[in-house]
């Protein structure tokens, strides 16, 4: 089916969206984000010490099903269930390129829930790192909201998008495949974290295709790589946690996925079709701070260096 061209009110409610609301709501799903992914990483932790081999190789199809009997993974899941939805909700208001990157805030959550649970302290290190992660994004997300443009998507860019993430999936099936009892936790970060972007960048397109009237049997196939994106970085997601602190986890994953969402944001939907080559510098030395932040969080966490027992955030087991 062709495209339908849309009217000069749907363009225009694209082009004047409102970032601000958008910003507020994606902090809402952050902080669900940041309890929700503590929360899982207990249960995960559980399962892993009970049943786990030892091997560090990815949690099995048992691992898995015996999640679902630990309510404190259950309550985490539910959680994330929830910052999806405010995710998803804030799309409508702005463009990726300034939603995506909020979820920083989780990180800084997150880290605090976590050295208070797991009874350790951050060094100067980490917490220099989290600043580093923090401040880039957030520098990042300032000069997003005043460039950043919306138009109404065409079927192509949903296609090109569907193309890379199917070559994205083909490469992480050879990794886990050839080198899965060698890969360490920035692996599964690294591809959660980017699995996660393509679900935004996806679910980015397909909002705004309905919303202009374009909803065709692209738009059902792409929401089909969705949900098949969404279920396998979920799947590392979760094993990221049984090998990894959950604000490193976190930190990976709220660098990665908007970096990635952000990336497909500016290359194929257009939404830094105005933005002044000054912004593009100033975005481009933001990010480099923030991965460079999540390397040196991922060298100085001191649950790198040493396992703790995972601490207890609530009642739920």
């Amino acid at each position: 089916m062709p495209d339908v061209i849309p009217t000069n009110d749907q363009v225009e409610a694209f082009v004047n969206s409102i970032p601000w609301l958008g910003i507020m709501i994606a902090l809402v799903g952050a902080v669900f984000l940041s309890v929700g992914a503590q929360l899982q990483h207990r249960g995960v932790a559980k399962v892993e010490e009970r049943y786990g081999s030892g091997e560090k190789a990815g949690l099995s199809g048992g691992q898995l099903v015996r999640l679902l009997g630990r309510p404190s993974w259950v309550g985490g899941t539910l959680m994330l269930g929830l910052a999806i939805v405010f995710q998803l909700t804030a799309l409508g208001f702005a463009p990726i390129i300034v939603v995506q990157p909020i979820g920083i805030v989780a990180l800084v959550l997150t880290s605090i829930i976590n050295a208070r649970v797991s009874h350790v302290s951050l060094d100067r290190h980490a917490v220099r790192a989290i600043v580093m992660c923090v401040g880039g994004i957030g520098v990042f997300v300032t000069v997003a909201a005043f460039y950043a443009t919306e138009h109404a998507l065409s079927e192509a860019q949903l296609i090109i998008v569907l193309g890379i993430l199917g070559v994205v999936l083909l490469a992480l099936a050879a990794a886990f495949i050839f080198f899965r009892k060698k890969v360490n936790a920035l692996f599964y970060i690294a591809a959660g974290g980017v699995l996660y972007g393509f679900v935004a960048s996806i679910a980015k397109v397909i909002i705004n295709r309905i919303l202009t009237g374009n909803f065709d049997w692209v738009t059902v196939v792409g929401g089909v790589g969705l949900l098949l994106a969404l279920g396998l970085g979920f799947y590392f997601v979760q094993t990221a946690y049984s090998v990894g602190a959950p604000d490193l986890v976190i930190a990976g994953l709220t660098v990665i996925d908007p970096l990635v969402a952000v990336a497909i944001g500016i290359f194929v939907l257009g939404e830094a079709s105005e933005t002044p080559p000054w912004a593009l510098l100033v975005w481009a030395a933001a990010g480099a701070v923030a991965i460079f932040g999540v390397f040196q969080l991922a060298k100085h966490h001191p649950q790198t260096h040493r396992r703790d027992e995972p601490g207890e955030l609530s009642t739920l087991r």
